[in-house]
């Protein structure tokens, strides 16, 4: 297999959702301590850690990763339907962001060599 120069794009967002992953997780964790009382914790951990393993799995080239990511970020813009419009602008921004930076030409010939 010929291997390829990782696109900028590809590193910027990957490494975009590992930061989102990472941050939720650190931003939710006093949460665990309600487990109880709020077992959709659980639910929001998964959610977190599924942008950590895109993002990584997306830096290796794994074209199934760029799909977790696409349908990660698609995930919150159906969610942020029932949040403030800007919040909805902005998951539709950083979709649109994420499918140009994962599913352009360059992109599309690094995770399909």
């Amino acid at each position: 297999m010929i291997s390829m120069k990782r696109p900028l794009s590809v590193t910027l967002i990957s490494s975009l959702f590992i930061l989102a992953g990472i941050s939720g997780i650190v931003y939710h964790a006093s949460e665990w301590r309600d487990l109880a009382e709020q077992p959709e914790v659980i639910l929001t951990f998964i959610v977190r850690l599924l942008a950590i393993v895109g993002g990584v799995f997306a830096l290796r080239g794994n074209n199934w990763a760029r799909w977790l990511l696409t349908a990660w970020i698609a995930y919150h813009v159906v969610l942020s339907f029932y949040h403030a419009t800007s919040e909805l602008a902005m998951h539709a921004v950083l979709m649109a962001v994420t499918i140009v930076a994962l599913f352009n030409r360059k992109a599309g010939l690094y995770f399909n060599p």
